[in-house]
C-alpha cells in the first residue's frame, strides 16, 4: 500500500485522508473549473469511494450543474476560502480532491485534459497527454 493522500485548506481547518490510489487525475478545462481556479483549468484527483476518506472539519457547499447535466458539489472552507473537494450527485461513491490542496501536490499525475472544447489559447498544458473535447465516459 501507498502512503495515504494528505491535505486540506490553506488555513487548516479542513482536512482529508485517503488511504486509496486515485481512479481518475485530470486538468478540466471546462468553465467552471476555470472560475474556481482563477486560471484556465483545474487539477484533480478523483478517488473511487468515500468510505476510504477521512475528512475533518466543516466545508460549506454550493451545487451546480454541470455541462453533462448532473450536479457536482463544490465544498470549500467558509474561514479561508480554499476549495478542498468536490463530489457528484450521480456517483454519490466518487470523491474528487483540488490537486493544490494536497500536503505534497508533487503527488498529482495528470493524466487527461478533459473539456478542451473550453480552451483558452494562453493555457498551456502537457502535449503528451490525452486530450477530450468532453468529459470521457467509460
Amino acid at each position: 500500500m501507498t502512503d495515504a493522500y494528505t491535505g486540506g485548506c490553506i488555513c487548516g481547518a479542513i482536512r482529508y485522508e485517503i488511504a486509496a490510489e486515485p481512479i481518475f487525475s485530470n486538468e478540466c478545462q471546462c468553465r467552471d473549473c476555470q472560475r474556481v481556479s482563477g486560471t484556465g483549468h483545474g487539477s484533480y484527483l478523483t478517488f473511487p469511494s468515500r468510505a476510504a476518506v477521512k475528512l475533518s472539519g466543516q466545508a460549506r457547499h454550493y451545487d451546480i450543474v454541470a455541462d453533462s447535466g448532473n450536479v457536482k458539489s463544490h465544498a470549500f472552507c467558509p474561514d479561508c476560502g480554499a476549495p478542498v473537494y468536490l463530489t457528484f450527485a450521480a456517483m454519490p461513491d466518487l470523491f474528487t480532491i483540488h490537486a493544490a490542496s494536497l500536503d505534497n501536490p508533487g503527488r498529482f499525475k495528470p493524466q487527461a485534459v478533459t473539456y478542451h472544447q473550453r480552451a483558452h489559447a494562453w493555457d498551456h498544458l502537457d502535449p503528451s497527454l490525452a486530450v477530450f473535447e468532453r468529459m470521457p465516459t467509460g
